[in-house]
């Protein structure tokens, strides 16, 4: 078996390894399934482009042909942004017009026919706009990192950051090939291999910990009722999740028990996480100030931080996930309740 033979096997079970992680994400039920089906896309996007490249080398493609390949990478970092929000922020709730930004990756798709692909200056120009958006939507995930990766489970924002970072490394590789400063072209196809490979072995660990992550648990059903009974009483009575630096491990210190304890007691009475489970009663203290005649001109930032958010940002986005509208428009259509002095 020569060289080229070996890369093109190589390419291919990258490839195949891809649309079976991408198959498998779509009929995923556990988990946030926005998230699942939005990864889906990111992976798909980007097989259809590596897809390219190797039949690209092997193959003789008409341009049309090789326009539909590179249209995988519109379709990446809309949905990689995407994927960041369901994931980081829990947002369940997504609107058609967050879909927009699938809208030029249809266009470029419909349009492959006449899209000029032939080593000609607009052939590569839009090449170059392809990887542009691709880089502006990276820009935008790194973003969404930086500011809500240190409210979510470290797990989670690991992940998502070595998921950006690969497709980061894949947009840096073609950058350097259009570039002329890599010339190994089907190398992209076999670091994409590579790193579906990783990222496989890393989800599906990922969910096989998740899922049997109670099984040594001593926890009984009798405790976990007794655990989430006190920290309710406790939210009620001393209103700790007003404090926005709150975390498991001082809960659960007052509480007397594990950390790990506590969050199995959330999760299996109220099938949340410790973060959603806080949020709520926030969000609840929210709504009862902004129906507060008191709080009528008070500012939506000083709200926030009364109601224990740490900004406005990740108040804003709670609320919304949790009434279907912003802090603004709940506090101009909920009319005022009447508090007594």
């Amino acid at each position: 078996m020569n060289e080229s033979t070996v890369i093109l096997v190589l390419s291919c079970l990258g490839v195949a390894q891809a649309l079976f992680l991408c198959t498998y994400l779509f009929t995923l039920k556990k988990g946030s399934r926005p998230a699942n089906i939005f990864l889906a896309f990111v992976i798909l996007g980007l097989t259809i482009r590596i897809g390219k490249s190797v039949l690209n080398v092997y193959l003789e493609l008409d341009p049309w042909q090789r326009n539909l390949g590179i249209s995988g990478i519109l379709l990446t970092g809309p949905f990689l942004w995407m994927y960041g929000r369901a994931l980081l922020t829990e947002k369940k709730h997504f609107h058609l017009k967050d879909f927009l930004h699938v809208f030029p990756f249809l266009l470029f798709a419909i349009f492959s026919f006449v899209i000029p692909n032939d080593g000609s200056f607009w052939g590569y120009a839009v090449y170059i706009l392809v990887f542009v958006h691709l880089a502006v939507y990276l820009v935008l995930s790194f973003s969404l990192l930086n500011r809500f990766g240190n409210e979510v489970h470290p797990q989670k924002s690991k992940w998502f950051r070595n998921l950006v970072i690969g497709v980061f490394l894949i947009w840096l590789f073609y950058m350097g090939n259009l570039a002329g400063l890599i010339s190994f072209y089907i190398g992209g196809a076999l670091f994409f291999s590579l790193l579906i490979y990783i990222f496989s072995f890393l989800f599906l660990q990922k969910h096989a910990f998740q899922l049997g992550k109670y099984n040594a648990s001593t926890l009984d059903k009798t405790r976990s009722k007794q655990l989430i009974d006190s920290i309710k009483s406790m939210f009620a009575k001393e209103e700790l999740f007003l404090d926005s630096t709150l975390s498991l491990e001082s809960v659960a210190e007052k509480l007397n028990t594990t950390p790990r304890k506590l969050s199995q007691a959330i999760n299996q009475n109220e099938q949340k996480n410790f973060s959603d489970f806080v949020n709520g009663y926030r969000i609840e203290k929210a709504k009862n100030l902004l129906q507060n005649p008191k709080y009528k001109r008070e500012k939506i930032v000083t709200i926030a931080y009364d109601c224990g958010f740490g900004n406005v940002t990740s108040f804003n986005l709670a609320f919304k996930a949790k009434t279907h509208r912003t802090p603004s428009q709940f506090r101009d259509s909920t009319p005022p309740a009447n508090f007594s002095s």
